[in-house]
């Protein structure tokens, strides 16, 4: 048996969690995979959430995972979910127009605000300002270059009431989508979108065992996910040429990674990394490259038929 025991640590916050004792110690779990990880990640000085599931065996590592995460931009994958059931329903082309535009409504307010190409990891989509993409072209950069304003202008069409109704059918709590990206308002005011490691695991593992979408549209979604554009946490821990259908998601002092890792000839397995209270990234990216490459290295090791 693959040696990654099960951390379970119930529901606490995250802003609680860098006060804690260690996890392994806590739970009385003395696997020391488990334990490596966890240290590893508390090396940051992050307070972060982690969870593990491999999909065939039904194997887990939850390490705090009901510590609650601004979600930065990992709401994206729920609101792609979403479209593409949409699309399933017949209620959703996929390949009609969208208008760009740049201004949008605060759920706080009712204020308008704007996105800024300098504070968007794409930023030619606002040359496009004014024109139009297919949904399907804006679901493509809103995962795999992070396209905030593509966020933007398919989270009007997604709602978020039905993105979370959406969540509330498949089973899947700790995930919660409320608005955009950059409605500054909002953010001031404490309504924000907020996930959990544990939701996360869920919806990465109903996606990848089909129940999310259809077939069709699950395999498109994995595609989509396998081309992300920004490879240095999870993907960087593992060996080259391994598909990873992932999302990343960071703001200040906040950063994620989290999706599907399809080993060849193997089971694939699910890892979300969540991470906040170091501004610094480059610290918190090699900690979850490295976790990842734990994880890698413990399976190989362990030899387990899958």
């Amino acid at each position: 048996m693959l040696l990654l025991a099960v951390i379970a640590v119930g529901a606490c916050r995250a802003e609680a969690t860098r006060d804690r004792a260690d996890p392994a110690d806590e739970t009385g779990i003395g696997i020391q995979d488990s334990a490596r990880i966890a240290e590893r990640l508390a090396e940051t000085g992050a307070v972060f959430g982690l969870a593990y599931r491999d999909l065939g065996t039904g194997e887990e590592v939850l390490i705090y995972p009901d510590a609650e995460f601004h979600a930065a931009s990992m709401m994206k994958v729920p609101v792609m979910v979403r479209l593409y059931r949409m699309a399933d329903a017949g209620t959703l082309g996929l390949d009609a127009p969208v208008e760009i535009r740049n201004a949008f409504t605060s759920i706080y307010d009712g204020s308008t605000y704007y996105l800024t190409p300098d504070e968007d990891s794409d930023s030619t989509l606002y040359e496009m300002v004014g024109g139009d993409a297919t949904t399907r072209a804006l679901i493509d950069r809103m995962i795999t270059r992070s396209s905030n304003l593509a966020t933007n202008l398919l989270i009007d069409i997604a709602d978020p009431d039905s993105v979370d109704s959406m969540l509330e059918s498949l089973g899947i709590a700790g995930v919660r989508v409320l608005r955009g990206v950059e409605d500054i308002p909002a953010y001031r005011n404490g309504m924000n979108n907020t996930l959990t490691a544990r939701g996360l695991l869920e919806l990465y593992s109903a996606l990848a065992r089909g129940r999310a979408a259809g077939p069709e549209a699950t395999a498109e979604m994995l595609d989509v996910l396998s081309r992300q554009e920004f490879n240095d946490a999870i993907p960087a821990g593992l060996p080259e040429g391994v598909r990873v259908a992932h999302k990343t998601g960071w703001i200040t002092a906040v950063d994620h990674d989290g999706g599907i890792v399809m080993p060849p000839g193997e089971s694939p397995y699910v890892l979300v990394i969540l991470t906040s209270g170091v501004e610094d990234e480059t610290i918190t990216r090699k900690a979850a490259a490295d976790v990842s490459r734990m994880i890698w290295e413990t399976r190989q090791a362990a030899g387990e038929p899958h």
